[in-house]
């Protein structure tokens, strides 16, 4: 199962390994017990919210979107003719 973090926290029980919203975890090579799951899927951590949320199959496969760039908007001032 893969889980992606949906709150930015430091992993205590993980060398205090930083993850940001979006990031994969666990990291690889890092093995986590069901309960520690389950407490970061829960409020039952010490923030007393869910940390992490488990990934559909179909967004596993898929990679990543990048967001789109929003077009500038720009104001026109009125110019007087000065003579």
């Amino acid at each position: 199962m893969i889980y992606r973090v949906i709150k930015a926290f430091i992993d205590l029980q993980d060398n205090n390994h930083r993850y940001h919203t979006g990031d994969t975890f666990p990291r690889d090579g890092v093995k986590v017990s069901k309960s520690r799951l389950e407490e970061l899927l829960s409020n039952r951590n010490r923030r007393h919210e869910p940390m992490i949320e488990e990934v559909a199959e179909e967004e596993k496969a898929k990679p990543k979107a990048e967001p789109k760039a929003e077009p500038k908007k720009t104001t026109k001032k009125k110019v007087k003719n000065v003579k």
